[in-house]
């Protein structure tokens, strides 16, 4: 048995990626080499960090908890004895003052071998478990894939990974091989597909790297134009409205706007002084940018000036989408909020709390929700929420996933929700009742989902480099 610095390294840098660290990942990654390590694997599992200084932790306390004898003390006994944290298990005179409290408990109880093995929870098999024969497992990626998106015309669904390549996968013909878009001659180095987004008539589709160049693609995954203009990777890319234009948003705190039809760079907006994460447009002129610097930024095309700088958060602001409505903008950050801008009086409306820092965000297509305008939220705190953005309130909690939520997408129609976690769910929860329809779990922490144009099929992409497409039977 044997521990090197590769190894340990290389279990970080899946840390930072897992937990949402983007930048921080592509830093350690340049910084430590590790991937121009010998170390690569794509066996291991999602938080595998995390899980091991999990059972350290756990093999630590159960040598404090131990009495005299070598029995371990009953869990009443423990309750009184304060648990071990991380860093204490570290320190070897932390671990044994504890020790020491609880044998001075155990004899004041007069107690010494007493055990009593804890009860087993009850397991329930959940009638909403999706079918195997309704799942089909899309294999070709080598590495983690971290994106998807369907065309919005036709059943062809693009995946983008970290091992160099986006796939453009005919789900008419599953069978049949997908087109490999190649981004770079080979897969070693940090060389991540970040970003996917289709054009608007479905005949382009659009990639972003971490080598920072964009890519546009078509349908038939036959490479059409370069677009070079950022100084570091891709975080994010949008269409606009009509298909003439790509905004794309990078490390270098820009967002460059793009000529479609010839790739030529119109403008770039040098707007913030930290990375540029994600972008939106609201209609052919206006877009919205976030960064980790905490702010958003609106941004006028036909001028070329910012609009409005928007204020209020407290850490990396992580997300935008506009509403349909093209009033309304949404943020969420790392401070554990999202928030409802009004475009009109550029001031924030409501803010929406969740317990941990906040991923994503999604609107629920407003012509299917009458009167009501409906946000969902992920979070880190395991959780999602359907919100009304009028009024503020919190419609549904949804408490279903055991690790932290890294995506949420309504369904077309506006009846259903899609979340995809770490703990490698993907759930389906009917946005009238708040109720989890469906649930399928596989093999690897799950980025991104995505519903297919007709609602017929969810998509979920995930570590294990595989992309699950489920047959969506309500």
């Amino acid at each position: 048995m044997s521990i090197d610095s590769d190894q340990i390294n290389f279990l970080i840098y899946r840390y930072l990626i897992e937990s949402g660290f983007q930048h921080s990942s592509f830093t350690f990654a340049q910084e430590s080499g590790v991937t121009r390590s010998s170390v690569t694997s794509n066996k291991i599992p999602p938080g595998a960090l995390i899980a091991h200084l999990q059972r350290a932790l756990n093999y630590v306390q159960a040598e404090v908890n131990l009495t005299e004898d070598g029995r371990p003390a009953d869990l009443e006994d423990l309750e009184a004895v304060e648990a071990l944290n991380l860093i204490e298990a570290c320190q070897p005179e932390v671990c044994e003052q504890r020790r020491k409290q609880l044998t001075e408990h155990l004899k004041e109880q007069g107690k010494y071998n007493t055990h009593a093995p804890p009860k087993q929870p009850a397991v329930s098999v959940s009638d909403t478990t999706v079918p195997a024969d309704d799942v089909l497992l899309l294999k070709g990626h080598e590495k983690v894939v971290f994106t998807c998106a369907w065309n919005p015309k036709e059943m062809l669904l693009a995946s983008g990974s970290s091992d160099s390549t986006a796939r453009i996968w005919d789900m008419t013909t599953p069978s049949k091989e997908p087109a490999v878009l190649r981004h770079f001659a080979s897969t070693d180095g940090a060389r991540d597909v970040t970003s996917l987004h289709w054009s608007p008539d479905g005949q382009l589709l659009a990639s972003g790297s971490y080598d920072g160049v964009a890519r546009i693609w078509s349908k038939t995954g036959d490479l059409q134009l370069h677009l070079n203009g950022h100084n570091g990777p891709i975080f994010s890319l949008r269409w606009s409205p009509s298909g003439k234009l790509l905004v794309t948003s990078g490390v270098d705190g820009t967002a460059i706007v793009w000529t479609a039809s010839n790739g030529e760079q119109k403008y770039a907006f040098a707007v913030h002084t930290e990375p540029c994460v994600d972008v939106a447009w609201r209609d052919e002129d206006i877009m919205a940018c976030c960064s980790t610097d905490k702010t958003v930024s609106i941004c006028d095309v036909t001028s070329q000036k910012v609009l409005h700088r928007l204020t209020g958060h407290e850490d990396e602001v992580n997300s935008v989408r506009w509403h349909d409505s093209k009033l309304y903008l949404a943020s969420c950050s790392d401070d554990k909020t999202a928030r409802i801008w009004n475009l009109d009086t550029a001031q924030c409306m409501h803010v929406l709390r969740h317990d941990d820092k906040l991923y994503a965000i999604s609107w629920c297509a407003s012509q299917k929700a009458s009167s009501r305008m409906l946000l969902a939220t992920a979070s880190f705190d395991k959780t999602c929420r359907i919100w009304e953005t009028r009024s503020g309130n919190c419609l549904f909690t949804l408490a279903g996933h055991a690790l932290p939520v890294y995506s949420v997408h309504f369904s077309h129609d506006g009846a259903y929700l899609a979340s995809g976690s770490f703990d490698h769910s993907l759930i389906v929860w009917s946005v009238e009742t708040g109720q989890m329809v469906k649930r399928y779990t596989g093999k690897g922490g799950v980025f991104e989902v995505a519903w297919s144009h007709d609602d017929k099929h969810i998509a979920a992409c995930s570590a294990d480099a595989l992309v699950a497409v489920i047959n969506f039977k309500p």
